[in-house]
Protein backbone atom coordinates (compact mmCIF):
# COMPACT_ATOMS: atom_id res chain seq x y z
CA UNK A 1 0.00 0.00 0.00
CA UNK A 2 0.84 3.60 -0.59
CA UNK A 3 2.25 5.25 2.05
CA UNK A 4 -0.32 8.62 1.52
CA UNK A 5 -3.67 9.19 3.59
CA UNK A 6 -5.48 6.70 1.90
CA UNK A 7 -3.77 3.54 2.31
CA UNK A 8 -3.59 4.46 5.86
CA UNK A 9 -6.80 4.25 5.99
CA UNK A 10 -7.13 1.49 4.50
CA UNK A 11 -4.72 0.15 6.81
CA UNK A 12 -6.71 0.71 9.74
CA UNK A 13 -9.87 -0.30 7.73
CA UNK A 14 -8.31 -3.49 7.57
CA UNK A 15 -7.24 -3.52 11.13
CA UNK A 16 -10.74 -3.03 12.72
CA UNK A 17 -11.97 -5.63 10.22
CA UNK A 18 -9.69 -8.02 11.98
CA UNK A 19 -10.18 -7.35 15.37
CA UNK A 20 -14.00 -7.81 14.88
CA UNK A 21 -13.29 -10.71 12.89
CA UNK A 22 -11.12 -11.99 16.17
CA UNK A 23 -13.93 -11.33 18.15
CA UNK A 24 -16.31 -13.19 16.36
CA UNK A 25 -14.67 -16.04 16.06
CA UNK A 26 -14.14 -15.81 20.07
CA UNK A 27 -17.56 -15.37 20.63
CA UNK A 28 -18.32 -18.47 18.45
CA UNK A 29 -15.90 -20.57 20.15
CA UNK A 30 -17.08 -19.67 23.83
CA UNK A 31 -20.77 -20.21 22.84
CA UNK A 32 -20.88 -24.13 24.07
CA UNK A 33 -19.59 -23.27 27.52
CA UNK A 34 -21.41 -23.40 30.35
CA UNK A 35 -22.07 -20.43 32.15
CA UNK A 36 -19.87 -19.77 35.12
CA UNK A 37 -21.00 -20.70 38.72
CA UNK A 38 -22.45 -17.70 40.54
CA UNK A 39 -20.82 -16.63 43.44
CA UNK A 40 -24.10 -15.85 45.22
CA UNK A 41 -25.95 -19.25 46.11
CA UNK A 42 -29.52 -17.09 47.00
CA UNK A 43 -29.48 -15.36 43.00
CA UNK A 44 -30.20 -18.86 42.00
CA UNK A 45 -32.00 -20.14 44.53
CA UNK A 46 -34.26 -17.02 44.52
CA UNK A 47 -37.43 -17.12 47.42
CA UNK A 48 -36.17 -20.41 48.50
CA UNK A 49 -33.16 -19.02 49.65
CA UNK A 50 -35.35 -17.28 52.82
CA UNK A 51 -37.18 -20.21 53.18
CA UNK A 52 -34.30 -22.64 53.57
CA UNK A 53 -32.80 -19.81 55.81
CA UNK A 54 -35.70 -19.98 58.49
CA UNK A 55 -36.40 -24.16 58.21
CA UNK A 56 -35.66 -25.85 61.49
CA UNK A 57 -32.64 -27.80 61.43
CA UNK A 58 -31.75 -30.85 61.15
CA UNK A 59 -34.23 -31.88 58.32
CA UNK A 60 -34.13 -34.75 56.01
CA UNK A 61 -34.50 -34.16 51.93
CA UNK A 62 -37.70 -35.65 52.27
CA UNK A 63 -38.88 -33.04 54.34
CA UNK A 64 -37.22 -30.56 52.53
CA UNK A 65 -39.54 -31.86 49.36
CA UNK A 66 -42.29 -32.09 51.18
CA UNK A 67 -42.28 -28.07 52.20
CA UNK A 68 -40.66 -26.27 49.69
CA UNK A 69 -41.03 -28.81 46.26
CA UNK A 70 -42.58 -26.39 44.58
CA UNK A 71 -40.02 -24.07 44.44
CA UNK A 72 -38.76 -23.33 41.35
CA UNK A 73 -35.03 -23.19 40.66
CA UNK A 74 -32.44 -21.74 37.95
CA UNK A 75 -30.65 -24.34 36.26
CA UNK A 76 -28.02 -24.82 33.88
CA UNK A 77 -31.51 -26.61 31.88
CA UNK A 78 -33.73 -23.80 32.96
CA UNK A 79 -36.31 -23.69 35.59
CA UNK A 80 -36.97 -26.62 37.97
CA UNK A 81 -38.69 -27.53 41.30
CA UNK A 82 -36.80 -28.68 43.77
CA UNK A 83 -38.29 -31.56 44.23
CA UNK A 84 -37.25 -32.70 40.96
CA UNK A 85 -33.60 -30.89 41.78
CA UNK A 86 -33.73 -33.55 44.92
CA UNK A 87 -35.04 -36.72 42.78
CA UNK A 88 -31.56 -37.90 42.29
CA UNK A 89 -31.14 -37.47 46.22
CA UNK A 90 -31.44 -40.57 48.85
CA UNK A 91 -33.04 -39.15 51.90
CA UNK A 92 -30.08 -37.06 53.69
CA UNK A 93 -29.65 -35.17 56.47
CA UNK A 94 -29.05 -31.86 56.62
CA UNK A 95 -27.76 -29.47 59.29
CA UNK A 96 -27.90 -26.45 58.07
CA UNK A 97 -29.07 -24.45 55.30
CA UNK A 98 -25.32 -24.07 53.93
CA UNK A 99 -25.70 -27.89 53.28
CA UNK A 100 -28.49 -27.66 52.17
CA UNK A 101 -27.49 -24.93 49.76
CA UNK A 102 -24.03 -26.92 49.05
CA UNK A 103 -26.29 -29.91 48.13
CA UNK A 104 -28.38 -27.82 45.41
CA UNK A 105 -25.13 -26.23 43.91
CA UNK A 106 -23.67 -29.92 43.31
CA UNK A 107 -26.82 -31.04 41.85
CA UNK A 108 -27.64 -28.04 39.36
CA UNK A 109 -24.00 -27.63 38.22
CA UNK A 110 -23.27 -31.32 37.04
Amino acid sequence: MADDKQGRDDQADDAERRQRERELEEARNRGDEAEPIRDDPGEELGDLDEALQNHEYPTTTEALIEAYGDYEIETQDGQKPLAEVLAPTDDQTYDSADDVRSRIQGLIHR
